[in-house]
């Protein structure tokens, strides 16, 4: 086998294996965490998001796809080897005139074998001012954007997870009140029914009663359905099936925190991921405004080839050196560096926006764990004095000394301050969740 043979044929080969080995690099699914049969706590739930939710997988393709963006740019100042074979068949009719004025005419054939060319091309850029090198910095700090980007779908489903889950709590304790409240309304409507038999009360009160028992079953029928919505959101939250029965452990307790102003800022502007993709993105576009500077220098390169020709493959090889430099484009490098220059500055500026925003969300999440701590405690208060009240309202009309009225307004009032205080510890919880977000922790 000629030289030049053996040099197409191991050039063929290294690219199948370039090709083999970028498809062995991606990484194989994660194994799936079991969500069914088992009570889940908050940190359960949140893994099985975190594995199994689709916007990770497409951020995480995302990030590869910018990888091999940075691969492509960096390509250009690696050396570049590439193949060629050409062979033509032709076949031409000269006409002559000989020196007695007679027309001769000539056949020329040339076979394939005759114009075979085979050949392999090898290039190198030798210097180019730093051209490639900036575009490829540039495509590094994008393809970390895309990093940060997986963060940040992250901690977005991490959020979404914990208020699935709070809701699914408070619609469970939503239940629990509905029903005591109907075990309640239920004792009343048969205090009222023995007083009416033995007429000591009118029939209007075991109609009242009978109302209150009626509504009661209403709220808790609500109540129920809520808390169906709850359980479809959280297996969604969670990407699993939504019929999935899913059993949680309960947390929706009041733990008072003492908060850190100064350090949850530092902590957000450290950690949220948008912030990091702000500043990534202004260095990539200060390395695009390098790069598109750098344009109007030239590009030297070194070139060369080796083969063989005709059918015998003779040998024949060729080296050259060029230098390629456009002086004029119609203006095109200005604008692009022009522009390149405007995105520089767009992006320092939405570094200094987002840091601001960034600020503005803690200051907001920490408002609303505040508010939601002093509405815990109130609302703590309201249910001690609503459950005294409806004592002391019940005791009177079991006396007879009170109405059934003052009874199912004292009832209403107790339901209504559980509810308030279920609401409270939910949306604690929930502004909890919202402050972890607004600081960058999952």
């Amino acid at each position: 086998m000629a030289p030049s043979q053996v040099i197409v044929l191991l050039a063929l080969v290294a690219t199948f294996h370039f090709l083999d080995t970028a498809r062995a690099q991606t990484p194989p699914p994660p194994p799936s965490l079991e969500a069914s049969g088992r009570t889940l706590n908050l940190e359960d739930c949140i893994a099985i998001a975190l594995e199994g939710q689709p916007r990770i997988q497409a951020t995480l393709a995302d990030y590869a796809a910018a990888r091999y963006r940075v691969n492509q740019a960096l390509a250009p100042l690696l050396p570049q080897l590439s193949g060629s074979v050409t062979a033509t068949r032709s076949q031409n009719i000269s006409i002559t005139t000989n020196s007695a004025g007679a027309s001769i005419s000539t056949v020329q054939n040339r076979q394939m074998g005759d114009t075979l060319l085979a050949q392999v091309l090898l290039s190198q850029v030798l210097f180019d001012f730093g051209k490639t090198l900036a575009a490829t910095e540039a495509a590094r700090k994008l393809a970390e954007v895309a990093v940060e980007d997986v963060e940040l779908q992250r901690q977005l489903i991490s959020l979404t997870v914990k208020e699935a889950y709070t809701n699914t709590l408070f619609s469970q304790r939503l239940i629990r009140v509905q029903e005591q409240a109907q075990e309640r309304a239920e004792l009343n409507l048969r205090s009222a029914k023995g007083f009416f038999e033995v007429g000591t009360r009118p029939k209007s009160d075991v109609a009242r009663a009978e109302v209150d028992v009626a509504n009661a079953k209403l709220d808790l029928i609500r109540a129920k359905n809520a808390l169906r919505t709850a359980i479809v959101a959280l297996n969604i939250a969670m990407a699993i099936n939504v019929d999935t029965p899913t059993q949680i452990v309960d947390n929706l307790v009041y733990q008072p925190i003492t908060l850190d102003r100064q350090a949850l800022r530092s902590d957000s502007l450290r950690q949220r991921p948008e912030y990091r993709q702000a500043k990534l993105r202004a260095a990539a576009a200060e390395a695009t405004e390098r790069q598109t500077f750098r344009n109007f220098f030239p590009d030297v390169s070194g070139t060369g080839t080796y083969g063989g020709t005709q059918s015998q493959l003779n040998e024949a090889w060729t080296l050259g050196l060029s230098l390629n430099w456009s002086l004029f484009d119609g203006g095109g490098r200005i604008a692009r560096y022009q522009e390149a220059k405007a995105n520089l500055e767009g992006a320092k500026a939405r570094v200094k926006s987002t840091e601001l925003d960034i600020v503005q969300n803690v200051e907001q999440a920490e408002i609303a764990v505040e508010e939601a701590q002093e509405r815990i405690q109130a609302a703590q208060t309201l249910v001690v004095s609503a459950q005294e009240n409806f004592r002391l309202a019940q005791g009177r009309f079991d006396a007879g000394v009170g109405t059934i009225l003052e009874l199912t307004d004292a009832q209403l009032a107790l339901t209504q301050a559980q509810n308030t205080e279920s609401q409270a510890l939910a949306d604690y919880r929930i502004a909890l969740a919202r402050l972890d977000r607004a600081v960058g922790r999952r």
